[in-house]
């Protein structure tokens, strides 16, 4: 087989969610249905009329950051660097023998280090600029949520990026990821996305009145818009040869992916671009619209993607669209780790044969017309699924992820 037609797997996951850490407690709690909804504690909400997010609460960081001082790290750095490796320990690597192998690490983000940066600016603009930390300044470069992970695992034959392609970047990562390990530059790839929830993105949301007061309701008559969440996905992609010789647990099997850029709006997503980018991911896996059975769609909560989105499914997909879930619904939405935890709720969903649920909904609204598993889970045999990842500014990326089958 020649190395461009190289089988791509995925055969460990890192998760740091609201809904749960790790892949048993993430796999219950989509199964459950659980909301990560709560108030936010982040940063001060004095003089927000409201304030629930999707944060992860406690998390021991020095559970999985082992190597690095956990203070030189900004938060979306440690969430990148423990969902990292907490992704190699589960993909059964050994980081001995990894760090002889050429690899990639790509991780994509919104909000890089945002929160350190708001930290800074609050403190200059109450005491001055003296007054600053220079350790938290030190933090900043979003390109620390890669070069950290390579950092802390050791890994010296790696290329190492961060994609800042917005709300779509863990999708960008993961199409990133695979090309690599497809076309055998690299033998292994860890890809995915983080971002910890910060004041100026809530704020920023916030003005364009897309915050929710209480809960995420996608696809619903009644709903409000979004919840800002937290956290991090890092996928471990290997061809599938490597993944055979060396016993691996494999997940699913990516089968490609599509991205585009359209730039029609700053914050408006266009219907026939995102319709172009699905079909466009299902031209680069060989896939027939047909022989998709769930879509995890990008599914915000506001009145202007759901519905556009909706439209978009049924552009590609006809009358009889396959079931499109939202797990922002549970999860809020975690910026640029978004599509990378959605990516990683797909592959669990051909693992463990089950679509998860579309929680807060009472109604359709009659705009979107598409089957968002309300509320409860369903067993189900799914073979294909499509990870649909939408950002600002146009940037959108999906993914397609299908169960592994020894022959294609």
């Amino acid at each position: 087989m020649a190395s461009s037609d190289r089988r791509v797997v995925l055969t460990g996951l890192g998760v740091l969610s609201s809904i749960g850490t790790g892949v048993d407690e993430f796999v219950a709690g989509l199964r459950a249905g659980r909301s990560g909804a709560k108030p936010i504690t982040a940063f001060d909400t004095v003089g927000f009329e409201h304030s629930t997010g999707c944060g992860l609460g406690e998390f021991d960081t020095e559970e999985w950051i082992r190597d690095l001082p956990v203070g030189s790290l900004g938060p979306a750095s440690r969430f990148s660097v423990s969902a990292a490796r907490m992704a190699v320990q589960d993909a059964g690597l050994d980081l001995d023998v990894l760090r002889g192998q050429p690899g990639l690490i790509s991780i994509g983000t919104t909000d890089g280090e945002s929160r350190d940066l708001d930290e800074l600016v609050e403190t200059e603009l109450a005491d001055g600029s003296a007054a600053m930390d220079p350790r938290v300044a030190a933090r900043l470069r979003a390109g620390r949520l890669s070069s950290a992970v390579a950092l802390e695992l050791g890994l010296s034959d790696v290329e190492a990026v961060t994609i800042p392609t917005a709300c779509a970047a863990g999708n960008y990562a993961i199409g990133y990821g695979y090309d690599a390990v497809r076309s055998g530059d690299v033998d292994f790839a860890l890809c995915g996305g983080a971002d910890a929830m910060c004041r100026k993105t809530f704020a920023g949301f916030y003005r364009l009145g897309t915050i929710a007061p209480d809960c995420c309701r996608p696809f619903d008559i009644e709903r409000k818009g979004i919840l800002t969440g937290e956290g991090a996905g890092v996928l471990v992609l290997e061809s599938l040869d490597s993944a055979l010789a060396r016993g691996a647990r494999i997940y699913a099997e990516v089968l490609g992916y599509g991205l585009n850029c359209d730039a029609y709006h700053q914050v408006a997503p266009d219907r026939s671009s995102v319709a172009r980018v699905m079909a466009l991911a299902l031209e680069n896996a060989k896939v027939k619209p047909h022989e998709v059975d769930l879509i995890s769609a990008h599914g915000t909560g506001t009145k202007a993607n759901d519905v556009t989105e909706s439209q978009a499914i049924r552009e590609i997909y006809g009358d009889r669209p396959p079931r499109a879930v939202s797990v922002k619904s549970m999860l809020g939405h975690t910026m640029g780790a978004a599509s990378a935890l959605a990516a990683i709720a797909c592959a669990l969903a051909i693992t463990h044969r089950f679509i998860p649920p579309t929680i807060n909904h009472n109604r359709t609204d009659p705009e979107c017309r598409i089957d968002c598993v309300p509320n409860h889970a369903v067993e189900a045999d799914l073979r294909i699924v499509q990870n649909n990842g939408l950002g600002f500014g146009g940037n959108n990326a999906v993914a397609v992820l299908g169960r592994y089958e020894e022959s294609v």
